[in-house]
């Protein structure tokens, strides 16, 4: 027998690829109108039930439209309750494939769409790449040829497995050995409806009875879950509560249908005559067990879903350093608590430029911050920002908590400004993220003065860093002030300077339209974050006194910008305006 691991583990890794790619694409293209369309046909378990059964046996394929609601689920966009009663009526839309069998003997082969969806697919994402929706259905399209890809690769390479198998090798195994058999092909085949019609064949051949052939379709219908659990792997949580979903249901029809197999026989041979027409009694066995198990699971639907969810629990990771034992209930620890909470949160993000930028953390940083503190595994760049994100939202629920509270007006003011100092960060975070693929791009240049400019870029954010964490540690509030207003001016200094050195390529020719274009974006993008980091600080670590003194002296600067034309002034003299102001 032939069986080629190699191309199995490729097919499983087709698989896979193929189905993150049609998950992202659907989060991607999920906009109301398409969330609204599957909610509606979705919407109550009838209509899922009755939708996931026409929509299988239109495909011939309840993995394919298992998988579908795994990558709806994992984008958001169908709930995990709709979800289960899809998968339920997929069930019963598959056994439109053994009527096929029994009464044509053909079936739709799905898989023959797989290379034109990849190709049509494929040539799309080239063409029509600055069309985002059209890129992002495109990427739909080879997702799902992906999809189909791998299981095919998955199912030729256990071909040989399935033709030297000869089910007249078993004929005193019992039952149940015949639905192992129906379970471990449609594992390795990764196809239900290839497992039935083998058993249709023998059965039509003589060379099992009726009641091996029942077994082995319900051994089928076990083996269908492998699929959808596989396509769950590295998926959220409600993805995995689905194909649990499909399991226990599954496991628990099969069940039912071994228990009265005698009873489901006899009412199979009350309307067929089995002994002149098996292959149509198994068809109508296989439709009568699914539509059985429909109706005993239909009423549990909703407790279902309660016990997954305490059986698969939300991944709750802590991500705050400070306020996870704090209490809002004393206002002057929950301050500092807060104030702490959103420097972590300061930390984080600096974190996370540095990466964005490739530069070693460990010139800033002397060692790993909480969220990969205690030998976390390192996190990506993506689930970095992730985290970062839902970190400012736990700071922002213990802010709205904190304030339920009786504060006076100096408290509330402080509060205040913490979280304004938390908006300024995650601004700032946003800046840096939308500059990535410039960056990128920067990088991988061939011109001299791109790459010598995003050099430029990542020792700027180096002595940004260091200067500002140098301000931190300072425990003198005036002195604080002071370099903060001179970092600042060293922010604008850049980015007067990198505007002049682009201003003089462009004369020389060095550079062209579209990259003056970008250099100049993502030049303004950046100054503006690294603004907005000082706005933190100053905003963090300043008593309110010389942030009035701060916010002035930027208001005079501006007022001597305007009237002078160009900012000449140090800032030594910005200090001693401000000064001049307070003492009038």
């Amino acid at each position: 027998m032939n069986f080629d691991i190699w191309q199995l583990l490729a097919g499983l890794g087709v698989f896979l690829y193929g189905m993150f790619l049609l998950e992202d694409a659907v989060k991607n293209l999920s906009g109301r109108a398409f969330r609204r369309l599957i909610r509606h046909y979705t919407n109550g378990r009838l209509r899922a039930i009755g939708s996931g059964a026409l929509v299988t046996a239109i495909l011939q394929s309840s993995s394919a439209v298992s998988l579908m609601v795994l990558a709806f689920v994992g984008a958001g966009v169908m709930t995990m309750g709709n979800g289960i009663g899809v998968m339920l009526g997929s069930n019963v839309g598959t056994t439109f494939t053994a009527w096929i069998v029994a009464t044509l003997g053909f079936k739709v082969q799905i898989e023959t769409f797989a290379l034109p969806l990849v190709g049509v697919g494929g040539v799309s994402l080239v063409i029509f790449a600055s069309s985002p929706r059209i890129f992002q259905f495109a990427r739909l399209l080879v997702g799902f040829g992906f999809l189909f890809l791998g299981l095919d690769y998955m199912k030729t390479s256990v071909e040989g497995l399935a033709a030297g198998l000869d089910l007249a090798q078993f004929p005193d195994y019992g039952m149940l050995a015949y639905l192992v058999i129906g379970l471990g092909l449609t594992a390795l085949m990764q196809s239900s409806s290839a497992s039935i019609a083998i058993a249709l064949t023998a059965l039509n051949s003589g060379l099992i009875s009726f009641e091996i052939g029942t077994a082995m379709v319900i051994g089928a219908n076990l083996g269908t879950t492998v699929t959808v659990m596989l396509g769950s792997l590295g998926g959220i949580q409600a993805k995995k509560r689905v194909a649990w979903s499909h399991l226990v249901f599954n496991m628990a029809t099969g069940l039912i249908a071994l228990l009265f197999l005698p009873v489901l026989v006899a009412l199979v041979g009350m309307v067929v005559d089995i002994e002149a027409n098996s292959v149509m009694g198994l068809a109508l066995f296989h439709t009568l067990f699914n539509c059985l198990g429909v109706l005993v699971f239909f009423p549990f639907i909703g407790l279902l879903a309660d016990w997954l969810i305490r059986f698969v629990p939300d991944q709750r990771v802590l991500l705050t350093a400070f306020l996870n034992n704090a209490t809002h209930e004393i206002p002057d620890a929950a301050t500092a608590a807060l104030r702490n909470e959103v420097h972590h949160l300061l930390q984080e993000s600096q974190l996370y430029n540095l990466r964005l930028l490739r530069i070693d953390e460990s010139l800033v940083f002397n060692s790993a911050l909480p969220f990969e503190h205690g030998g976390q595994r390192r996190q990506t760049i993506g689930r970095l920002y992730d985290n970062i994100k839902l970190l400012h939202a736990e700071i922002f629920a213990f802010f709205a908590r904190l304030q339920s509270q009786e504060l006076d007006e100096g408290e509330v003011r402080e509060i205040g400004r913490i979280v304004y100092s938390s908006r300024n960060i995650m601004n700032s975070l946003k800046n840096f993220k939308g500059v990535r693929k410039d960056m990128d791009e920067f990088d991988a240049s061939e011109n001299s003065f791109i790459t010598t400019q995003y050099q430029g870029f990542r020792k700027r954010l180096v002595d940004l860093y260091l200067g500002l964490n140098r301000i931190m540690d300072l425990d003198n509030y005036e002195e604080q002030y002071r370099q903060l207003l001179r970092t600042f001016v060293h922010i604008e200094t850049d980015d007067r300077n990198f505007v002049q050195a682009t201003m003089n390529a462009v004369t020389q020719k060095e550079i062209k339209e579209m990259e003056i274009a970008s250099l100049l974006l993502v030049n303004r993008l950046f100054s503006q974050a690294c603004r907005m980091q000082v706005f933190s600080i100053k905003d963090l670590f300043l008593d309110q006194d010389h942030i009035t003194a701060f916010d002035r002296a930027l208001d005079m600067k501006e007022i001597i910008d305007e009237e002078r034309g160009v900012a000449q002034r140090s800032v030594d003299d910005l200090v001693e305006v401000e000064k001049e102001g307070r003492s009038v």
